[in-house]
């Protein structure tokens, strides 16, 4: 029997083999604010597991931006989003145990202004030259897939 294919998942996971540097930043801020958002739902259905699920998720998508800071050559900007990641972590975790919906709403409305800063530096990057694009498409692996390599 051959195995059900999400088309969403498969949707996804072309967008992100394809994507740049700042579309994999906005894709990992879409992550969050979704599960962010996915919390603020089952608070108010009272769906603990769920909730938790989605804070749980969000965590790891703000390690995974954290984790990508480039200290050395980011310098300041990598500085300042290193605490905007640790504000909105400690704030989601307080949103948890408090089961504050505002509070969580508070946390996807900074992660959204912040994501449509991203949108933005993406607007104002000049496209890529024909050459450009094929780099960017990633590094072979040794599994025979591509690999995007990238720091914010």
């Amino acid at each position: 029997m051959k195995p059900m294919v999400d088309p969403r998942r498969t949707y996804q996971d072309n967008a992100v083999l394809g994507a740049s540097p700042i579309e994999l930043v906005v894709i990992l801020y879409d992550l969050a604010i979704e599960d962010m958002r996915r919390a603020v739902a089952a608070m108010k259905n009272g769906e603990v597991e769920v909730r938790s699920a989605g804070v749980g998720h969000a965590l790891m998508v703000l390690n995974q931006l954290q984790g990508t800071l480039d200290f050395e050559h980011g310098g300041a900007s990598a500085k300042q989003f290193e605490q905007f990641y640790n504000l909105i972590r400690a704030k989601l975790l307080e949103a948890q145990m408090r089961g504050s919906s505002d509070l969580m709403q508070q946390q996807i409305r900074l992660m959204s202004e912040v994501r449509d800063c991203w949108i933005q530096a993406k607007r104002a990057q000049p496209p890529p030259s024909p050459a450009a694009v094929l780099v960017s498409a990633g590094t072979p692996t040794e599994e025979g897939g591509n690999r995007s390599e990238w720091d914010a």
